[in-house]
Order: C-alpha cells, then structure tokens, then sequence
C-alpha cells in the first residue's frame, strides 16, 4: 500500500505543475492566520506534514522562523520546493518518507498539516498518525481535512471526510481544540473545495 502511495505521488509531483494540480495556493493564508494565532518564537520548532511543494515554507522563512520541517511522501514534491527556495532550502530540514512510519527524532511546537491526514482512510492508519502526534507534538496542532461538503476523492485516491466534532474527537485524549474553521478552496481550474481547519493545543 506504501509503495503504491509512494508510486502514484511522485508521479504526479513528476508529471505535473502546480498550475495542473487542485491543492496549489499561491499564499496559505489560513495556515498562516494559524500559524500567527500561536505567537511562536522564530526559534520554535515546526512541522509541514505532506507539505510537498507548498508555499507555506517560503513564507515561514520570509517571517524568519529558522527551525522549519518540511516531510512528504514525495521526492520530487521536496526537489521541486527545494529548486524554488534556491540557497533558502539549506535552512530547512527535508524528510522524505509516509506519514505513517514516521519517526519524530525531536519534539514540535507546531505540527501543521493541510490535506495529509484525510488521505487515511482506514482505522490503523489514523490511530498510527493519532500515535506519532501524541509524541510528537508538544505545543500546537493545525489540521486541514475537507469537509463533510467537500470531495469524496482527491488527485484519484479516496478520502475521508471530517466534521468539527469528527476531527476534534479524534485528538481529545491528547489535545484541546482552539477554533474551527471551513473555507472554500479555490483550485487552479476555478472550481471550489470545501476545507475544514482546525487547531488544538497539547493538553
């Protein structure tokens, strides 16, 4: 199943550009109004989940945050940021692996994760991500899903759908939710995706 994964994602990192891809977002201001709500210290550790060639790094390195992790499933996802950034790239820390073997070497302030964690679809995958959160993440969480009225599939592959309460009871035991928030994404082919924002801190 992660090879398949791994397969069908560098293949679309390889074969198409942002513009050809639903997901793409010039700024991620929500992520960003997020990131800003927490009031880190530039030093503070952060975590992209998934974060393939997502412009939220750059941004981050623009407001000077200088321990930033970007980890996708995706090789290419990660060469194509890291061309983009240039010399700025040296000052990130790139992980290429699934999100569900992943092993946190460190503790982050802040996990962040737009479009990853919907792309599990069976009880073991979440309760492994559920997991690696609880002992990853010592400070804040910012999980974006789509919504109950958002697709049922994206770039091919099922997902699942999250509600406020769905996603805020799967990260209860660990964590308390801040806000919530659904916005329509607006993709490169002007058609619209229902997303559903929520943050949390550690209990």
């Amino acid at each position: 199943m992660q090879t398949d994964q791994k397969t069908h994602w560098e293949t679309v990192y390889e074969t198409k550009t942002p513009e050809q891809v639903s997901w793409t977002q010039e700024i991620p201001k929500t992520s960003l109004d997020f990131v800003h709500s927490f009031k880190l210290d530039k030093t503070a550790k952060i975590i992209d989940i998934g974060g393939g060639d997502s412009k939220l790094v750059d941004s981050l390195l623009d407001e000077g945050f200088e321990n930033i992790t970007v980890l996708d499933i995706s090789a290419k996802a990660l060469e194509k940021a890291q061309k983009r950034l240039g010399d700025k790239a040296k000052k990130v820390t790139w992980i290429v692996c699934d999100i569900t073997t992943f092993k946190p070497a460190t503790e982050y302030d802040l996990w962040h994760d737009r479009a990853t964690f919907h792309f599990l679809t069976t009880p073991k995958q979440i309760e492994k991500y559920k997991e690696i959160v609880t002992n990853a993440v010592k400070g804040f969480l910012v999980i974006g899903t789509f919504s109950e009225n958002g697709p049922l599939k994206c770039s091919g592959l099922e997902i699942t759908q999250y509600s406020q309460e769905k996603l805020t009871a799967e990260f209860i035991d660990t964590f308390e939710k801040i806000s919530c928030l659904t916005e329509d994404h607006k993709t490169p082919f002007d058609t619209f995706q229902n997303f559903l924002f929520c943050s949390f801190k550690r209990k």
